[in-house]
């Protein structure tokens, strides 16, 4: 017999009566940057951390929750008592952290609500921020070079690059040309019939054509690559801005339907708690009927050992009135047995 339970675990090793989960969203470097009215907001997040996590782990219940804002960040301090149920040996009801808690349940217990805390975040804040990438030891933030069809946009900009500079490199040959041809204009002679005129050399005049027609196509080419290299850059933009969008809303959908699913695991897991108590009260029904029967076997038999005119037995009475006494009987128990009726009523 144990006559304190509390004790009891307290003293066993083995056994811990209560235990502790933190909570934490962002790092010092995100809330170094945020004033108190901001942070306090995340008391809106963490309380709906508390019902989630009783929606996730219903074994495990919560006996106090504290929100710290004095440290780097806000975090939340829960203190619960898992509990296990059914058990066979034993008090039913016990204390039991390593049946509620195991390593692969806190995997599964952990991205659920990391999935659920930043939607949570997200509503609360107003925001569409997406959770780092979940690592093995340290984190990181989910870089734009894991996006979908980024690194092929990356090579196409990079390319795009190498075209500009040779456009520059052309520009630059283009200047110092444009520097030689205006030596040449200067060292033109003037006509001898109109002093407006200057005599031109066949050499010098497909000089002149030649750098026109390469100022022309350097300038087409270099307006080419920069619409392509700002086309690039506008797709880029949007491609990060789609990719934020497509992972908030799949993070939305999975916290949905981890909702449901949870909610899916509770009914069937009361389906099958009232599918039990069924089965329970059906047998107490049958175990009610069953000494019901035999009670009024009992009043009938008594009931014929009293009125029965040829074997009658007076020492019943006194069984009777024992069992009245101690509450066997009661009065309509009493009045079924008709003790009012002599044996000359029978006789007759």
């Amino acid at each position: 017999m144990i006559d304190n339970y509390f004790e009891n675990v307290s003293n066993n090793e083995k056994k811990d009566l209560a235990c502790e989960i933190i909570l934490e969203l962002g790092d010092k470097e995100y809330w170094d940057t945020k004033d108190e009215n901001f942070k306090k907001k995340m008391s809106e997040v963490y309380k709906k951390q508390v019902d989630d996590l009783e929606m996730l782990v219903p074994n495990f219940k919560v006996a106090s929750a504290i929100i710290h804002y004095d440290e780097t960040s806000p975090h939340l301090h829960i203190v619960g008592v898992p509990i296990k149920y059914k058990n066979k040996n034993g008090m039913e009801k016990q204390v039991g952290k390593s049946d509620v808690f195991t390593k692969e349940s806190l995997i599964r217990l952990q991205d659920k609500m990391r999935t659920l805390c930043i939607e949570e975040f997200n509503q609360v804040y107003s925001l569409d921020s997406t959770l780092k990438q979940k690592q093995k030891g340290r984190n990181r933030d989910i870089h734009v070079s894991d996006m979908d069809n980024y690194i092929e946009m990356k090579k196409q900009i990079e390319k795009n690059t190498e075209n500009l500079k040779q456009a520059n490199k052309k520009s630059s040959e283009l200047k110092q040309n444009s520097k030689d041809i205006k030596d040449k204009i200067d060292k033109l002679k003037v006509s001898r019939f109109n002093k407006d005129n200057y005599i031109l050399s066949k050499e010098d005049k497909k000089t002149f054509i030649d750098f026109i027609n390469q100022v022309d196509n350097t300038n087409k080419e270099y307006d080419k690559i920069q619409t392509l290299s700002n086309t690039l850059v506008n797709a880029h933009e949007q491609l990060k801005d789609k990719n934020n969008k497509i992972k908030t809303l799949t993070e939305n959908n999975e916290v949905l339907n981890l909702r449901v699913k949870t909610l899916n695991d509770t009914i069937k897991e009361k389906n099958n708690e009232i599918s039990f108590l069924k089965s329970k009260i059906q047998d107490l029904k049958d175990t009610i009927d069953y000494w019901k029967d035999k009670f009024s076997k009992l009043i009938s038999f008594l009931h014929d050992k009293l009125h029965s005119w040829y074997d009658k037995d007076d020492k019943y009475i006194d069984v009777i009135n024992d069992m009245y006494d101690d509450n066997v009987l009661d009065d309509d128990n009493i009045e079924e047995l008709d003790l009012s009726k002599g044996k000359d009523d029978f006789e007759r």
